[in-house]
């Protein structure tokens, strides 16, 4: 939608995006590209993406587990002077451009904050490769919380929660790019204090803001806790993505997750493991949960550290290897449903009773 538009002068792009009244957009400049605002509530079923709001429907094909860039150093020492942006763009941007020539239209960008989220890079990707991208707020507890910032231990569920609500509102890392989801990310279960504290402050982040959680998730046991907490708190389960459920072995498990609301992510889709991943979907839709799947890659990225980022995994997989197998089990119908229809209904922000940033 808005891609190409870089190099317009300030008035040409507006003029471009046009100016409802109602939404009256803001365009604003991060790392020298642009990127609209709009200073109106948005809408129940829209999604934000590193560009602005769109509407649901306009976001195509989705990839809802992807990442560009990651840095594994740890949350004490992350920090984007360990790494050259414009080398990182020149990595990342072929292998978007590739994604979007094979029909993706959106890309969920999963790093979170403290493990080398960098809305600058996002945004300027997102214009050159023409793509939908979308970003996130939440800290990410797996990993035994390497990744949890030191303040996280100290604050209240509460105090985190205002936090993320903030980066909804007023954008992450001093720019205006604003979230569409929030990353979490817990261990195997039972949950530990640290983990539970960061689920609680999703349950309120999400009912501030209407944001789905996407939570990293270490198996079913600490899966279904963290439905269980939601639901403790009023959070309805369909804003929760069971992030990795392909790693539960219990299909049962699985689907029961998919029964109690939860959508279910099977997002390591690569060419050693396609054939796994069709059983899965196909069991899922012999459940009746066809339509609470989704499907993606968990690939990229460069990486912070390694000369020249290191290996690359290209996004798409999924659809050299995946898809030729769903069809055959499932129609063409499915594979829409999968890729279109599901991630526009999981990414669609809900309806609050709070005023939505």
């Amino acid at each position: 939608m808005l891609g190409g538009m870089h190099g317009l002068s300030r008035r040409q792009f507006v003029h471009a995006v046009g100016r409802s009244a109602a939404l009256a957009p803001v365009v604003s400049v991060v790392g020298g590209w642009a990127q609209v605002r709009t200073s109106a509530p948005q809408a129940p079923g829209s999604v934000m993406t590193v560009r602005g709001p769109v509407t649901a429907d306009e976001l195509g094909v989705v990839l809802v587990h992807e990442h560009v860039l990651v840095d594994f150093i740890g949350a004490d020492q992350v920090s984007p002077s360990r790494y050259d942006r414009d080398e990182a763009f020149r990595r990342a941007l072929p292998f978007l451009r590739e994604a979007r020539e094979r029909g993706v239209r959106t890309l969920v960008e999963c790093t979170p904050a403290y493990l080398g989220r960098d809305p600058q890079l996002l945004l300027r990707l997102s214009q050159a490769a023409d793509l939908h991208i979308v970003t996130n707020t939440g800290y990410y507890g797996a990993a035994g919380d390497r990744y949890v910032p030191a303040h996280a231990f100290r604050a209240s569920a509460r105090e985190i929660a205002d936090r993320w609500i903030a980066e909804s509102r007023d954008g992450l890392d001093g720019t205006d790019v604003r979230p569409g989801f929030m990353k979490i990310g817990v261990d195997a279960g039972p949950l530990s204090p640290v983990d539970a504290k960061l689920v609680e402050a999703a349950a309120l982040t999400c009912k501030a803001t209407g944001l789905p959680i996407a939570s990293h998730t270490g198996d079913g046991v600490a899966a279904h806790e963290q439905m269980d907490l939601l639901d403790s708190l009023g959070v309805p389960l369909e804003a929760f993505i069971w992030v990795h459920a392909q790693n539960e072995q219990d299909t049962s498990r699985v689907i029961d997750g998919a029964r109690r609301g939860a959508w279910i992510s099977l997002d390591g889709v690569s060419s050693a493991s396609a054939e796994r991943y069709a059983v899965r979907v196909a069991a899922l839709a012999d459940a009746g949960m066809l339509d609470r799947v989704l499907l993606s890659h968990d690939a990229g990225w460069y990486r912070v550290g390694e000369p020249g980022g290191g290996d690359y995994t290209p996004h798409t997989s999924l659809f050299d290897d995946l898809l030729p197998a769903l069809r055959g089990r499932l129609g063409e119908a499915a594979i829409t449903r999968l890729l279109e229809h599901n991630p526009a209904r999981a990414l669609g922000l809900r309806a609050t009773g709070a005023t939505a940033p």
